[in-house]
């Protein structure tokens, strides 16, 4: 069995169907058709809902794209949707907002964008145009009516005043540490269940067990199994209860981020190391996306065109993998073996990441190149890793994505900038390595050559960058 709360109100579940969605969840089984259907692959917005969970003695809301969210993720957190901002007979202060700015045309989106404008108005204390943007990007309004949306955001963070939710705000705690889990979860329709670990080890136990389980951390890929080519996945397990692999702790030397970490979480402690991490993250689809996607995930769907891995190999980042009570450390360039083929075993898992910390004398840059700047796929994505010692390279990591059948190091560009003076020649010769190192692929995101092209024209960047350290002009690369 799961529990939760719907807005104030106690769920129990036990014989759902794992498979379902929140989505599918509220319109189908709830009756409630405010939260709408417009892309279930976590593109548009229009099915954002507000998830809140507990924060030490506070509440934490996050938006997430109930599309590609499974029910099992809700238990021990409260689901909040459009239906439940309206109090009383009075529309709640985002609602009026979007009403008193005109922000509604269709109509179709609207409930998304009063959902993210509810978490903004939750976690902003004063107006930021930049957190904003950030906070709607996910959000896609095809009547074009963004000014008077973002004239709304302005108005509902200015004038936003205690609401009900506030209210009640000390009673909710106090019925989700009534609920919160204490043993392992299960959703079971007799054919299909999801398992609901809370330790490191039960998971172990339960992934031993059932060898055959998909694990489902964020679900922002794993979903669209479901959502986009109708596949049925008979048992799953969900980590975001496990504590332990949601922990970022810092070391002298290193970083060890849980995998089931949010990308949302990741950002402060990957940013403060790594600037150029945290640019790239903020272009990391959506930031519905990045409150259910996890730094995990992202490594373990092995994709060849996923944002962190280039810049993890590049730092050379490690996984901690277990099976059972074994672990064994990886290097993370080591991982990928083949398109979507791992080093992983079977019933083995990815516990912790080791990001390496920033060392003096080190230059770490990242960029991606992409067809929008937001919420957009890399067409490349490159990272350079390079220590420089009276003008020569020392030590060099270079790793691309959306080059290969896997993100990958550049071992011939590295071998032409190792040793070498960093200056035009060598450059020249790196950038002809590279030819070596790849042969991508030409898809409707990029031709084989415009993509080897824009590598080498990115090493170049990272070239102009050192030697003009006052150019600002890293990560925001795009088509």
């Amino acid at each position: 069995m799961i529990q939760f709360l719907l807005n104030r109100e106690l769920r129990s579940e036990h014989a759902l169907d794992p498979n379902l969605t929140v989505l599918e969840y509220l319109r189908e089984h709830l009756k409630k058709p405010g939260t709408k259907e417009g892309c279930a692959s976590g593109d548009c917005g229009a099915c954002t809902v507000v998830v809140a969970e507990l924060d030490g003695e506070r509440l934490r809301y996050r938006s997430l794209n109930s599309c590609l969210t499974f029910v099992s993720s809700l238990h021990g957190k409260q689901l909040i949707s459009v239906e439940d901002l309206k109090h009383k007979g009075q529309l709640h202060s985002v609602q009026q907002a979007m009403v008193d700015c005109h922000g509604s045309q269709c109509g179709f989106c609207t409930p998304g964008f009063v959902m993210s404008l509810f978490a903004l108005q939750k976690n902003t204390d004063q107006p930021d145009s930049h957190k904003a943007h950030e906070a709607l990007a996910g959000n896609l309004c095809r009547c074009t009516g963004y000014r008077p949306i973002l004239a709304a955001a302005e108005q509902a963070c200015c004038q936003q005043a205690p609401d009900q939710f506030d209210a009640a705000e000390a009673e909710t705690i106090a019925r989700l540490k009534a609920i919160a889990p204490t043993e392992t979860g299960e959703l079971n329709s007799g054919d299909k269940c999801c398992l609901v670990p809370l330790t490191v080890a039960d998971l172990a136990d339960l992934y031993g067990s059932h060898p055959e389980a998909r694990l489902l951390a964020g679900g922002t890929d794993l979903a669209l199994e479901v959502t986009q080519f109708h596949r049925t996945l008979p048992v799953m397990i969900y980590v975001g209860n496990v504590a332990e692999m949601k922990r970022i702790e810092h070391f002298d030397d290193r970083l060890e981020i849980g995998a089931a970490t949010p990308l949302t979480d990741c950002y402060e402690a990957l940013s403060d190391e790594y600037p150029d991490f945290g640019e790239l993250l903020h272009r990391f689809a959506s930031l519905q996306i990045r409150n259910q996607g996890t730094l995990g995930g992202n490594i373990g769907n092995a994709s060849p065109i996923g944002d962190s891995p280039p810049l993890l190999i590049a730092l050379g980042a490690q996984v901690v993998l277990r099976k059972g009570n074994d672990t064994r450390t990886l290097a993370l360039d080591d991982y990928f073996i083949d398109y979507r083929i791992t080093a992983r075993q079977e019933s083995e898992f990815i516990e912790k990441i080791i990001v390496p910390r920033a060392q003096a004398g080190r230059s770490f840059r990242a960029y991606k190149v992409s067809k929008r700047l937001d919420d957009d796929i890399s067409a490349v994505c490159a990272a350079f890793n390079l220590r420089l010692e009276d003008g020569v390279v020392t030590d060099v990591r270079a790793a691309f994505g959306g080059m290969a059948a896997t993100p990958k190091r550049a071992r011939a560009c590295e071998a032409a900038l190792l040793g070498k003076v960093f200056n035009h020649a060598t450059l020249e010769a790196a950038c002809a390595a590279l030819a070596e190192d790849f042969t991508p692929l030409s898809d409707f995101r990029a031709s084989k050559e415009y993509r080897l092209l824009t590598a080498q024209n990115l090493l170049r960047k990272y070239f102009i960058e050192q030697h003009s350290p006052y150019i600002e002009t890293r990560v925001t690369a795009y088509v």
